[in-house]
Formats: C-alpha cells, sequence, structure tokens
C-alpha cells in the first residue's frame, strides 16, 4: 500500500512524515521546507505475526508495510506555478490513497500561509491544486486523442469521456464525483491517474489538550468530520507533535506514554486502520519455521489471487488452500491440533480470503 501526504506548509505534515517513518525529512518552520518528496516505508504493526512467530519458533517474521511519499507544502497557485508549483504532484500520482493533513490547532509561534486557522479553506485550497492539476492531465490526454478521434469511434468515445470529465472539474467538482457505469469508460479513467479520483484520509492535526478527546470539542475537526462524512472519506485525529515524541520510544515505553496521555493507540496505528478500512484491505498469514508473514489484499480476493500476491507460479497452478483462522491455531497451540478437532480446511478456487486465515497453499506448475 502507498499513501501520498499532502497539506499547505506548516500544517505539521512533515512532522508527522517524520513521525510516522523516522526517515528524518526537515521539517521547520517556514513554507517549502520540503523540497524533494521524501519516501518512507513502514511496517503494519500486527500482534498476529509476532505471536505465530513465537508459536512456530520462526526464523523470520516479516509484516505487511506501507509506503509513504510526503510532497512540498502545496499553496494557492501551486498549478500555475506558485510557491514550488505542481511539480511534486506526479509523485503521488501512483498512490492508493491521499493523506490530507489539516491544521485544526492555534500557535502564534507557527505561521499559517494564510494568516489564520480555516481547515474548510485549507481544504478547498489543496482540492482545487489537485483539480487543477488534475485538468491539466485531461487537457494532455484530450490533445493526444482528438488527433484520431475523427477517423475511430473507440478514441471518439473516449474524447467525449475526457472532455466530460473535464468540464466536471471545471465547476469545481473533484472526479470522485463523476460518474460512469460503462465498462470501457471505468478502464480509461482509472488509467488517467486523477489524483482527485483517489480516495481521501484526513488527518485532523490538534494541539497536545485535545488529543485525548480525539478533538471531540475543537470546532476545526467537527467540520472536517461532517465534511468527511458528505465525501465518503476517513478522518483522524493526531497531534503530530506527540506522534514525534512516540516515534522515539520502545513498544514498553510507547505503550505507557499513550496510557498517561489517556489515549489508547498512536496516529500510525489511526491511520493504518483508516486506510485499510477506506480502501477495503485485509491481511491474510502464512506461517512456518522459515518465515511468517501478513499479506494485504483486497476484501473478496478469492484463493488463487490471493496466493498469487506471494508468487505468480501459486496462483497459475492453484490446487488448494490449507485454512485454519488465527484464533483457532493459537488457542489451540499448534496446526497438528487444529487439525484433530477439524478446524484445518481445504478450500478451492471459490474461496473468499477471509481476515486474520492462516494459509498454507498447495499448487503444482
Amino acid at each position: 500500500m502507498k499513501l501520498g501526504i499532502v497539506g499547505l506548509p506548516n500544517v505539521g505534515k512533515s512532522t508527522l512524515f517524520n513521525s510516522l517513518t523516522k526517515a528524518g525529512a526537515e521539517s521547520a518552520n517556514y513554507p517549502f521546507c520540503t523540497i524533494d518528496p521524501n519516501v518512507g516505508v513502514v511496517t503494519v504493526p500486527d500482534e498476529r505475526i509476532k505471536n505465530l512467530g513465537e508459536l512456530y519458533n520462526t526464523k523470520k517474521v516479516t509484516p505487511a508495510v506501507i509506503e509513504f511519499v510526503d510532497i512540498a507544502g502545496l499553496v494557492k497557485g501551486a498549478s500555475k506555478g506558485e510557491g514550488l508549483g505542481n511539480q511534486f504532484l506526479a509523485n503521488i500520482r501512483e498512490v492508493d490513497a491521499i493523506v490530507h493533513v489539516v491544521r485544526c490547532f492555534e500557535n502564534s509561534n507557527i505561521v499559517h500561509v494564510d494568516g489564520s486557522i480555516n481547515p474548510l479553506r485549507d481544504i478547498e485550497t489543496i482540492n482545487l491544486e489537485l483539480i487543477f492539476s488534475d485538468i491539466e492531465i485531461l487537457e494532455r490526454r484530450i490533445a493526444k486523442v482528438s488527433r484520431g478521434a475523427k477517423n475511430d469511434k473507440t478514441q471518439a468515445k473516449e474524447l467525449a469521456l475526457v472532455e466530460r470529465i473535464k468540464a466536471h472539474l471545471e465547476e469545481g467538482n473533484m472526479a470522485k464525483s463523476f460518474v460512469t457505469e460503462d465498462d470501457e469508460e471505468i478502464l480509461w479513467r482509472n488509467g488517467y491517474n486523477l489524483l482527485t479520483d483517489k480516495p481521501v484520509i484526513f488527518a485532523a492535526n490538534v494541539a497536545e489538550d485535545e488529543l485525548a478527546s480525539d478533538g471531540a470539542d475543537n470546532e476545526g475537526v467537527k467540520a472536517v468530520r461532517e465534511y468527511a462524512a458528505k465525501e465518503g472519506f476517513e478522518v483522524f485525529v493526531i497531534c503530530a507533535q506527540i506522534e514525534e515524541e512516540i516515534s522515539e520510544l520502545d513498544d514498553d515505553e510507547k505503550a505507557m506514554f499513550l496510557e498517561d496521555l489517556g489515549i489508547t493507540e498512536s496516529g500510525l496505528d489511526k491511520l493504518i486502520k483508516a486506510s485499510y478500512s477506506l480502501l477495503g484491505l485485509i491481511s491474510f498469514l502464512t506461517a512456518g519455521e522459515d518465515e511468517c508473514r501478513a499479506w494485504t489484499i483486497k476484501v473478496g480476493t478469492k484463493a488463487p489471487q490471493a496466493a498469487g500476491k506471494i508468487h505468480t507460479d501459486f496462483e497459475r497452478g492453484f490446487i488448494r488452500a490449507e485454512v485454519v483462522h488465527y484464533s483457532a491455531l493459537i488457542e489451540n497451540g499448534s496446526i497438528a491440533a487444529a487439525k484433530e478437532k477439524g478446524l484445518v480446511r481445504l478450500e478451492g478456487k471459490e474461496y473468499v480470503v477471509q481476515d486474520g486465515d492462516v494459509i498454507l497453499f498447495r499448487f503444482n506448475v
């Protein structure tokens, strides 16, 4: 999974990125501190893998990972070359979802590029820059397709689609709200990789004293939640400064620190939950003496395609899957004990993999 982090300058974007990835992206109190996109890879915390590793006395434990791409703070007019321009938006065209950091805290020592705190205005500013960037992509596509559209029905159909999407964006709408049910059009549309077609997770950045209440009394957070609910997006509340402190602690210290703050999970934990929920993702597990590993798949994935995540040969030569749920395996203490109780099932090609399934794939190529 790959997530792109966007936001205005000085909203806590790079501070959050640093704490999530410990990559050390420069963070300072002036706009455009992040000039090159920063990329960091984070492992997905999953107690199940750790416990399976102990059960199997495994040599290697491999969790699922998320890749974060942090780009320079956007400002109004970025698509027209203001600030650092929109050159960095290309770096997030390949991401699965966008994490939009929104400032919901007051601090006279940290300047806001627009001079005041207004989360909905900030969201609109970023949205417009993403829209303008997408329009530019569509204009290039129109220039390319229109050449052959007069003599080719397929290209004429695509040209009509691109022009419809462009008109939709020019009215200030996100591509996500553009409706088409034609399979061919959906395929073309997916190929454009429009930023405003991607799912969004809002990270509402609050002051430390508002973290325990999850921003319940923060008017900015309320506004962001209302907006996200209307658009079908996810929201999680963070304090980027606290996340930075948490990132320096080991697991035991982290647990104590969170308890002292009156919270049960870190911002990274919240973000991963929101990401999996928004993108419809689950994890299945593989376990053995050599390696215990988590694999991320879409909800509804069938056994052969899940096997293909491990290796294409597994999918091509799929015979069957031996499946036991993680909880049943742990409860019984071994795969042999689980088999004795009939908890290990043989599943075929139509089996839909469930979150927490521990699977051994049988294949032949």
